[in-house]
């Protein structure tokens, strides 16, 4: 898929210009993406001149530690007063991989107090709201990373500004955000991409290992008690899983953020399965995602049932019920949706 030629000129004028304050910030409970394509664009914004914060709105998984130069996210619970110092005094702000501010939880109201700022969205994701000076949006692209490779390749004319950190981030990205080449938008350009990305010198093996490979004993309890529950129920002739997990039961298993990771597609293993679903209860809400074949729309069941969206067989919602009448919602949403 080409970027469009308007997009990349508005984006040199701002990359290119003098020196200046600017923030990147990515989605609340960032992924392998987020944190990748961010780091990865900060990167190149320092390299051109300017002053870049990093930002998230809360800790990112335990398996993303490894990465290069994640040191320097700031992370919002943990240290408000300096993001919110950075976001309020920036020139430029890029928010990358996601497509709208209410994902940011306390950083959205932030940077809508900023005015003067110049906005821009970097993201892969369907619908995104228009609030933002210079919309970069491109669903059929397979991640944010890749993306950011794109983006940083036209404003170039080569990818030779990326080195081998910037290569190992934006292989994180992209490797996560297809499920380690298994989804959608396996275009030839990807993997050209990734071969480029493997002459910078990145060891896959090893971030195979570090991202799939390194996780607690407790987590693997936990996905075994999760499968252990798994029901299934079919409608039609289309077969739907769901996985419920509690509060307690997290809190049982010593439960990190990003333990959860990937949960949601185990159960598309089982042959003729056309929807998977994962609950998790938290304080605010339960938090719902999505998995479906490839002529299963995950991103309509979301948005009609669920209040989210997403991509076509990845998608994400909440609700705001218990955990078992959102289960029973989400039974009555199947038989609706295949009926």
């Amino acid at each position: 898929m080409e970027i469009s030629t308007k997009d990349i000129d508005a984006l040199r004028v701002l990359v290119a210009g003098e020196p200046q304050r600017m923030v990147v910030v990515s989605h609340t409970n960032p992924d392998g993406d987020a944190v990748g394509s961010s780091l990865a664009w900060a990167e190149y914004l320092r390299r051109k001149g300017h002053h870049v914060v990093c930002v998230v709105p809360n800790r990112f998984p335990s398996f993303l530690e490894w990465m290069p130069q994640v040191e320097s996210l700031k992370i919002y619970k943990l240290h408000a007063d300096e993001v919110e110092h950075a976001v309020v005094q920036a020139d430029a702000i890029f928010c990358i991989d996601f497509n709208q501010l209410e994902r940011l939880e306390g950083v959205g109201p932030l940077i809508e107090q900023n005015r003067r700022a110049t906005k821009v969205l970097i993201d892969h994701h369907l619908d995104p709201t228009p609030v933002f000076d210079l919309l970069i949006s491109y669903p059929p692209i397979s991640s944010t990373a890749y993306l950011v490779y794109r983006l940083i390749e036209a404003l170039d004319g080569s990818a030779q500004a990326i080195d081998r950190t910037m290569a190992e981030q934006l292989y994180v990205g992209i490797m996560t955000d297809t499920g380690n080449f298994s989804y959608s938008f396996l275009t030839p350009d990807l993997f050209r991409a990734v071969a480029v990305l493997v002459e910078k010198g990145i060891d896959i093996p090893h971030i195979n290992r570090m991202v799939y490979h390194s996780f607690t004993s407790d987590r693997l309890r936990l996905l075994g008690h999760a499968l252990n529950k798994m029901q299934i129920v079919e409608v039609n002739g289309y077969r739907a899983a769901w996985i419920t997990l509690s509060e307690a039961e997290l809190r049982r298993f010593n439960f990190q953020i990003g333990d959860s990771e990937g949960f949601v597609n185990y159960p598309l293993s089982i042959r003729g399965l056309a929807l998977s679903a994962i609950f998790i209860e938290t304080r605010a809400f339960i938090r719902a995602s999505f998995r479906s074949r490839e002529d299963i729309d995950a991103s309509i069941f979301a948005r009609r049932y669920f209040d989210g969206g997403g991509h076509k067989n990845a998608s994400g919602g909440k609700s705001f019920t218990s955990l078992a009448e959102t289960v029973e919602n989400y039974k009555k949403a199947v038989g609706e949706f295949f009926g």
